[in-house]
């Protein structure tokens, strides 16, 4: 009988080391697959979340297209719209053959409901966009955009530097001349009964003295560039939302105004007169006329007939226009005054007599290219009622009447106990301003696309 030869221990070790290391094995090759497998769907998901962002920047950048298109024709460009598809008062253009990589690729549908709009219209721009990768769905955004003009005369009170407040009881409010936006109605004078909160005081400067309320009643807001504006005892910011026991309302106040302050040029154009007699123009006509300067005094007048465009020649630091004494410009009801001038301008005594009820009917521009190159001072105990804009000029504002309309300036400083109302129809005011963005809103939603969808349909 042979003996049992028992199994060596060490190949059973052997065994059962290969089965540990085939199990890592295992779980390591499982680790790097689900490794793998999440770096391949994050790689995916990071490149979609690019393509809806690109659909993003499609959308904005067809509107983009749009709002040149429009601001090409307000500078007067004839060819703005001739590469878009127009069929009055609408236009539509599609921008294609976007390349965004690894087989993607994308358009944008743009629509405008009016292109020509006049100065009061709202046109909107809607764009639609489709960013389609290879294999995938196409990831598409909508987006629509409401247009205005922009205007100089946005805002009542507008200070390149400093605006100070010296008067004792000075108020600053609000109404709108043309409510219904349609200058074949009769206008709306100002009064108590339409009085609103929107007489908004803005300053670009950053420092502290920005914007000097002391002793005024704000009726509206004050903007300024970097500082809180400072407010005396009885001082007070406020509007129609604001507390009654609350003096200096902080959701109307913000620090963060910025503005464009473009210098404007004079017309070149115009019949010269070595001096001006007590008429000027012709009633029901559109006149424009040169001069080196215009002085009243005493009791002289000067009534303006018809649509006035003055052009006072005088340099800067010399007197451009000076109204003293009892002298007067008249402007009657239907006839307007666009006043430019590079020099200095005074007017007091009884200063401007407009019956206009809007203050657009007469307009001052001064025309100083220097910064701090020029004073005007507008003095009066009646009603004032001009915009002016001369973002070189120190503006002082004095008396004790009613001025409404708009003022822009290097600085505004007023003294006196007068009232400023700021007409709110000024906002669209300039036949050749520009537009700009006025509201803005992506659509999302099934039914929100489904008011536009039908206009992107067979192109």
């Amino acid at each position: 009988m042979s003996a049992h030869r028992p199994v060596p221990r060490l190949k059973s070790r052997r065994g059962a080391v290969l089965i540990v290391a085939l199990l890592f094995s295992a779980v390591i090759a499982l680790m790097l697959g689900s490794y793998l497998s999440l770096n391949l769907n994050s790689t995916k998901q990071a490149f979609r979340s690019f393509q809806h962002q690109a659909a993003a920047n499609l959308v904005e950048a067809g509107a983009e297209e749009a709002l040149w298109a429009f601001n090409r024709t307000a500078a007067g460009h004839a060819d703005a719209w001739t590469a878009w598809t127009v069929n009055s008062p609408a236009a539509w253009r599609q921008f294609s053959e976007f390349d965004f990589t690894r087989n993607t690729t994308g358009w944008v549908k743009v629509y405008v409901s009016n292109h020509q709009p006049a100065a009061h219209d709202r046109p909107k721009i809607i764009t639609y966009a489709s960013v389609n990768p290879a294999h995938q769905p196409a990831i598409t955004r909508m987006m629509e955009v409401t247009l205005r003009k922009r205007s100089l005369f946005a805002s009542g009170l507008v200070a390149k530097d400093t605006i100070t407040f010296n008067g004792a009881v000075t108020t600053v409010d609000s109404w709108n001349s043309d409510p219904d936006g349609d200058p074949a109605t009769a206008a709306i004078d100002y009064d108590a009964t339409v009085r609103n909160d929107r007489g908004t005081v803005a300053s670009a400067a950053v420092h502290n003295t920005a914007a000097l309320i002391n002793q005024a009643d704000i009726w509206g807001y004050v903007f300024t560039g970097g500082q809180q504006p400072q407010v005396g005892h009885n001082g007070s910011i406020r509007g129609h939302d604001t507390a009654p026991d609350v003096a200096v309302d902080p959701g109307r106040i913000a620090t963060d105004f910025n503005a464009d302050f473009p210098t404007v040029e004079a017309p070149t154009d115009g019949t010269y007169l070595a001096a001006i007699g007590s008429t000027l123009g012709i009633a029901g006509t559109a006149t424009s006329w040169r001069c080196p300067s215009l002085s009243l005094s005493g009791n002289q007048s000067l009534t303006i007939l018809g649509d006035v465009t003055l052009v006072l020649t005088a340099p800067s630091g010399s007197d451009a226009l000076s109204v003293t004494g009892n002298a007067t410009i008249n402007i009657p009801a239907g006839s307007s005054l666009k006043l430019y001038a590079e020099g200095d301008i005074k007017i007091a005594g009884k200063g401007i007599a407009n019956p206009n009820v809007q203050p657009r009917f007469c307009q001052i521009w001064g025309t100083n290219q220097s910064a701090a190159g020029q004073i005007i001072r507008l003095v009066g105990n009646g009603a004032l009622r001009s915009i002016v804009y001369a973002p070189n000029a120190g503006i002082t504002l004095a008396g004790n009447g009613d001025m409404m309309g708009s003022v822009v300036g290097r600085t505004i400083t007023l003294s006196g106990n007068a009232d400023f109302h700021y007409d709110e129809s000024l906002a669209d005011f300039g036949d050749n301003s520009n537009f700009g963005i006025n509201r803005w809103r992506e659509l999302t939603t099934a039914e929100e696309r489904s008011l536009y969808q039908h206009l992107f349909e067979g192109w």
